[in-house]
């Protein structure tokens, strides 16, 4: 499934059209380590698109770090594959590190 739009609405910036692919824009907050996917941008080309995601998204300082991807290049699975895709993690308990025993004296694991 394509999920160029993550089922949010895209920005109108000024200037996009709304013909301009849709780049997909994530931010890595100063208080994260990682980036988190804050909402699209619609541009021509990755260089204007991030100078759009830039006035968008931190207009208050609150990011490091942005990324932009295309959203045609993003896939995901749907919440109606919820059951069918992520079930067979859930017989997999050797996988969760509830299952293992630390040895005495192993400390910071």
């Amino acid at each position: 499934m394509n999920a160029s739009t993550g089922g949010k609405a895209t920005s109108t910036t000024p200037g996009a059209t709304q013909g301009s692919p849709v780049w997909e824009v994530f931010v890595r907050p100063k208080r994260g380590l990682s980036h988190q996917h804050v909402g699209s941008v619609h541009a021509d080309d990755a260089e204007v698109a991030l100078r759009r995601a830039r006035d968008l998204y931190t207009r208050r300082g609150e990011g490091v770090s942005i990324w932009v991807v295309p959203g045609a290049a993003v896939s995901a699975s749907s919440p109606e594959e919820k059951d069918p895709y992520f079930a067979p993690a859930a017989d997999k308990a050797y996988r969760h590190p509830t299952f293992y025993r630390l040895p005495e004296g192993v400390r910071n694991l």
